[in-house]
């Protein structure tokens, strides 16, 4: 009986002073990143990924799985399983766009996300190719009223955020122009220098070293105050209200983690945003820091999809064939 006991004893103390299970994280962390290698998205989970994995205290792998404007990465990311090792850094587009611009998405971000921090956000601008007729805002509107349907307005493709601004600014001054959708950024950026486009909404960032060097020229900022180096007024200021709209990245994971491990992730993120070697690189690369907490972007996020849900119906934009 004696020896029974202490057997038991001994179990007990075992099961007891073991963990109920591992401290997460364990191992590596994925980020998907929902679009090809160099764009926005793939830069910033890039520079959070350099201190990322010293906050969470193990290896955080960036993963392209580019395709469907976002749509193919995000719907990989809530299938994923909900326990903090598969994360995504996405865009504008991905969180507040999509769920309005394609019929069969596989994915929804309130639905299928716990969202994690807004990461960083930039100004769009607006800009023209140099030898464009109006230098200022309201020449431009002028000009539209003029020309209706005869200004080519560059995009880097359907429903992504220089694409909705420009609809949006028809909409607010009741113009229209030609929506021109590009492969992406870069060779709508190239066929405005060249001459081949009228005008476009970029990422400040995208568009900064061109505007410097006169290949093409800023009317005006899309953001809440001027940006810093450059003369150029906000749409407000320059008499187009209710205009200011920013481009953002955001994290996110599959909807359901444990709350511990949810919480861990949120530490990481906030400590990685807040690293002075990590926002200074994300400044020099065109970026506001944001890192605000997930509450904070759940009420963000209602208000983007309430917005350009409402752009997208007005000016009858789809992606679906």
């Amino acid at each position: 009986m004696r020896t029974m006991k202490r057997l038991l004893l001994a179990l007990t103390a075992i099961i007891v002073s073991a963990p109920a299970y591992a401290a997460y994280p364990e191992r590596p962390v994925t980020i998907i990143v929902p679009f090809p290698p160099g764009g926005a998205s793939d830069n910033t989970a890039r520079v959070l990924s350099t201190k990322l994995n010293e906050h969470l205290g193990q290896p955080v792998v960036v993963d392209n799985r580019p395709g469907a404007n976002g749509g193919i990465g995000a719907g990989l990311l809530a299938r994923a399983r909900p326990d903090g090792y598969t994360i995504m850094v996405g865009s504008i587009g991905v969180y507040a766009i999509n769920p309005w611009l394609y019929k069969e998405l596989q994915y929804h971000p309130q639905r299928d996300f716990d969202l994690l921090t807004v990461a960083v956000r930039t100004p769009n601008v607006l800009v023209t190719r140099p030898n464009f007729p109006a230098g200022t805002v309201a020449e431009l509107v002028d000009y539209l009223k003029k020309n209706p349907d005869r200004v080519s307005f560059a995009s880097s493709g359907i429903g992504s955020s220089d694409h909705l601004t420009a609809a949006l600014l028809w909409q607010k001054t009741g113009t229209t122009g030609v929506h021109v959708p590009y492969r992406g950024g870069g060779p709508a950026v190239q066929d405005l220098m060249g001459g081949h486009a009228d005008v476009s909404f970029q990422n400040l960032g995208t568009v900064a070293n061109h505007i410097r060097g006169e290949k093409m020229k800023l009317l005006a900022i899309t953001g809440e105050k001027r940006a810093s180096g450059f003369d150029a007024p906000t749409m407000a200021e320059a008499g187009v209200h209710d205009l200011v709209v920013y481009s953002w990245q955001a994290v996110a994971a599959p909807k359901g983690l444990p709350a511990d491990v949810k919480a861990k992730l949120e530490s990481a993120l906030g400590a990685t945003l807040r690293d002075p070697d990590v926002s200074k690189r994300l400044v020099d690369i065109g970026f506001e820091v944001v890192g605000n907490s997930s509450a904070q972007f759940g009420e963000f996020l209602a208000a983007e999809l309430a917005r350009w849900k409402t752009v997208i119906e007005v000016g009858k934009i789809t992606a679906d064939p």
